[in-house]
């Protein structure tokens, strides 16, 4: 595309409609404007000059604000589709086959296609972080189209401009002056902390041109924050993962190479509305008990890098600690938050082989609720074989036990029974409350005969290495609030003309009325002629015109 060649015989890049040095207006349209387009000081911006390649176009789209809005309104709807079923980690399974499943079974089609779009693990999905991508590089395309002429055009604007570009600014005053009159103008403007240059027969006086840079570094402020979300989604940056952990059990903690805990024990503190705690009283009450204090305390190892996997013969005692409420236990950069506890879940269940009729025992089995053996092999040569465990049982589907969360709380048992007397063994299905034969009568059964319990604890392991990003990207945007808001870009453009007469023009993108309250005392000052505020001008003949209609 050709340059345009202003009168003055500067060159202006394509899409520029007021010449770079001397303001002229370089197209028709500019020139029957009363008041000239001061948003970008008339220079070109690439979105609005090259519409040809592919670059261009792909440009064009990220540059426009419209397109940045939509993202962002996609964002928002998304996050509220989001919360309307329960994300993935709150749902009570571990694989994603029933993780799939659970929202199936819980929420019919609704939640096969909720699962299938990504919405139970959203801020993880694909298009999620897609779109916060989109977001980011729409914001850097916008800023770049916007500030690169800004900043070219604001470092190298002139003092002296053509009459037409003063002329065509809202602030403008037309008058006799004298000698002196410019002197005293660029006194007062420096006692008004103004930037002020002259050359010539004229001045430029400017201050806070840095608020005009306000909304790029909001901009920046935004990017950076969006890198930190992102990089939520790398391995090692963040975690927000839970673990439970019941007492004397040792388990491996959860995104933490490296790392086992075990639970010592689980205390559970209450008000006893005596003494110093008389002032809970009321609230126990009204509920019963009222917790004071739950902790856990934890044994952290360290398994060493050369160790083989699952090999914990070798694992170095690295602390131990207390997990209290808000007092969380932090190493190498994570922490352990007590998050939840469930008092007296089942451990092991009791049962002796009887027979039904004599009631003759031929001995006793525990079963662990946890990880159950597929075998029991009894004193006198009997064996009780597990075919089936179901933690929670929940009821039979098509003819199948089904269990409706991975925790002992209600545990269902399919066994097959095989003594000398039945050598072809008996099958049951065994519950707390109930026993199901399903075969038809069986001679022997399982007699529960008791259940040790356990405390378990809920804790949240976190490690966020972004929140550093975070509060830096928020710092920045919260300075670019303050810069673009707080402060305003004032300039006064004054000419002495051959005459002897004074031409002025004033401009602000914001904050007339400080603009103005500067110009009385420069007015005053140097006997400046007086000033019109042409957008007001043009208000009240519009408003005039009108009056006359009606």
């Amino acid at each position: 595309m050709d340059k345009l060649i202003c009168k003055c015989g500067h060159e202006n890049p394509p899409g520029t409609v007021l010449c770079e040095s001397c303001g002229r207006p370089l197209n028709e349209e500019e020139q029957n404007k009363q008041l000239a387009d001061m948003r970008y000081e008339g220079t070109a911006r690439r979105s609005q000059t090259y519409n040809k390649s592919i670059i261009d176009k792909i440009w064009n789209f990220f540059s426009s604000v419209k397109v940045g809005v939509g993202i962002i309104i996609v964002l928002l709807v998304a996050a509220a589709l989001g919360t309307i079923l329960p994300q993935k980690q709150y749902v009570p399974a571990t694989t994603e086959a029933d993780i799939e499943a659970y929202y199936t079974d819980i929420y019919g089609s609704v939640g096969t296609v909720y699962h299938a779009l990504g919405f139970h693990d959203m801020y993880n999905s694909f298009w999620f972080i897609g779109l916060v991508g989109m977001l980011a590089i729409s914001l850097i395309i916008a800023s770049l189209d916007r500030f690169v002429p800004l900043y070219r055009s604001l470092k190298n604007q002139r003092v002296l401009r053509h009459s037409s570009f003063m002329r065509k600014q809202r602030i403008l005053a037309e008058g006799p002056g004298d000698a002196e009159t410019l002197k005293k103008a660029e006194e007062k403007l420096t006692d008004l902390k103004y930037k002020v240059s002259t050359d010539k027969n004229g001045l430029l006086a400017e201050k806070g041109r840095f608020s005009r840079w306000g909304p790029y570094v909001n901009h920046i402020g935004l990017i950076i924050f969006l890198f930190g979300v992102m990089l939520r989604m790398m391995p090692g940056f963040y975690v927000d993962e839970t673990l439970w952990i019941r007492e004397g059990e040792t388990r491996a903690i959860p995104d933490a190479p490296g790392y086992v805990l075990e639970s010592k024990g689980f205390t559970l503190e209450t008000y006893t509305g005596e003494g110093e705690e008389e002032k809970f009283g009321e609230a126990i009450d009204r509920v019963g008990t009222v917790a004071k204090n739950y902790q856990t305390d934890v044994v952290l190892y360290k398994i060493p890098e050369d160790a083989l996997p699952g090999d914990t013969d070798e694992m170095e005692k690295v602390e131990e600690h207390a997990i209290r409420v808000n007092q969380p236990f932090k190493f190498d950069g994570y922490a352990l938050y007590q998050m939840d506890f469930q008092q007296d879940e089942l451990k092991t269940m009791s049962f002796a082989l009887q027979n039904k009729e004599t009631g003759e025992s031929r001995g006793d089995l525990t079963i662990d609720l946890v990880n159950p053996e597929t075998n029991y092999e009894l004193e006198d040569g009997s064996v009780v074989e597990l075919l089936g465990y179901y933690p929670d049982f929940s009821g039979f589907e098509n003819g199948e036990p089904q269990t409706a969360t991975p925790l002992p709380k209600n545990p269902g048992f399919l066994v097959k029974m095989t003594t000398p007397d039945t050598p072809d063994g008996e099958t049951s299905f065994i519950t707390i409350q109930n026993t199901v034969e399903p075969l038809g009568d069986n001679d022997y059964k399982l007699a529960f005969q008791g259940v040790e319990t356990r405390d378990a604890s809920g804790l949240t392991v976190r490690k966020d290495r972004t929140l550093p990003i975070l509060g830096l990207g928020g710092l920045i945007f919260m300075i670019g609030v303050a810069q673009g808001m707080y402060f305003n870009h004032r300039r006064f453009w004054i000419q002495q003309q051959a005459d002897g007469s004074i031409l002025l023009a004033g401009h602000t993108n914001k904050n007339w009325f400080g603009l103005k309250k500067d110009l009385d005392q420069v007015t005053e000052h140097a006997s400046l002629p007086a000033y019109r505020d042409q957008q007001e001008d043009m208000e009240a003949q519009e408003k005039k015109e009108g009056e006359q209609l009606t």
